[in-house]
């Protein structure tokens, strides 16, 4: 990797968020993490409360890269074909396969925790091989293909809890925040004036896959990596390395896919910041939205109303304690 892709790859990110910041106000840390999502080529799983711009953002983000964008508002009466699309008897008297709107670069998959476990297995397949399956015949997805859901934390009746296989696929869980007073006031005068922001195009598909190419390309010594499976395994309580909080409160700690998706976004954070290696603070920075919804907690941490941040804070202080030169966690 040369210091010239390096630069793209910054002034790239830059111009998208640039774009995306014409509508969206604040929400500066969920807007980065979505776009290192993108670079990554990982999903992302969008969690907050309604009204919170989550649906914009998504919108935005298709616009200013100018990729085709589909939103898909998951019920519990929807069937797999209306995701993936189904064939149809054309005028030919010949059955034709009829697209689905899961055939998109950007997929919005609004409320998807309504959708029974039926109809999400037909999206796991697609977030996983990049494909869906109709009547025994594979039809690929064009690239870059990124799904984008969204849930609500609070209202539970009437859904269907996404199954740990699914919620593994996600590269980010985020967590979005309600707006400041300041920015809440910012969003009421954008959106009750007469005039609105336009956003231009400022990348491409081809952009995208660049980007994730040049991201791959950061080295990262082995000492980081080291620190990265010390973070991971001490997520497991039946490991060697877990803290206290993790032996009390976790079940399952996170799948390898997580330790993959935590370097992969330590990695992008370092470009992002003009270094060419990955520090163990860019791994801290990553650990929360890529560990979150990869942690299967017990009933104790129910009832002791612990989340899992805050286990995810206690194992990264564990693990660096025990490191010979420990970070601020």
């Amino acid at each position: 990797m040369s210091a010239d892709q390096a630069a793209w790859f910054r002034q790239t990110f830059d111009k998208i968020k640039s774009e995306v910041n014409k509508v969206i106000v604040g929400q500066e840390e969920v807007v980065d993490s979505v776009l290192i999502g993108l670079a990554a080529n990982g999903h992302v799983l969008l969690e907050g409360m309604p009204g919170l711009g989550k649906t914009l953002l998504v919108k935005s983000l298709s616009q200013a890269i100018s990729l085709d964008f589909s939103r898909i508002q998951f019920t519990p009466d929807m069937m797999p074909a209306d995701v993936t699309g189904t064939n149809v008897l054309s005028d030919a008297r010949m059955f034709e396969f009829r697209r689905g709107p899961i055939f998109a670069n950007i997929v919005l998959a609004d409320e998807i925790n309504r959708a029974t476990p039926k109809t999400q297995s037909a999206l796991l397949e697609a977030m996983q091989e990049r494909s869906v399956t109709v009547s025994g015949k594979k039809h690929e997805l064009a690239e870059p293909f990124l799904v984008m859901a969204t849930q609500n934390p609070v209202e539970q009746e009437g859904t269907y809890p996404l199954p740990e296989a699914q919620l593994d696929r996600f590269f980010f869980k985020l967590i979005v925040p309600f707006p400041t007073q300041s920015e809440l006031k910012s969003i009421v005068q954008r959106t009750t004036g007469s005039i609105g922001a336009d956003i231009t195009p400022v990348a491409s598909g081809a952009d995208v896959i660049k980007m994730r190419s040049i991201a791959r390309e950061v080295p990262i010594s082995d000492s980081v990596l080291d620190y990265a499976l010390y973070i991971i395994l001490g997520t497991h309580p039946d490991s060697d390395r877990p803290c206290d909080t993790v032996k009390r409160y976790v079940r399952y700690g996170s799948s390898p896919r997580g330790a993959q998706s935590l370097i992969t976004a330590a990695k992008i954070r370092a470009l992002l910041d003009g270094r060419f290696n990955v520090s163990k603070e860019d791994l801290t920075a990553s650990a929360a939205p890529v560990l979150r919804h990869r942690l299967i907690l017990n009933f104790e941490a129910e009832a002791d109303n612990v989340s899992a941040d805050e286990i995810i804070r206690a194992a990264l202080l564990h693990v660096g304690s025990r490191d010979k030169d420990p970070i601020k966690v």
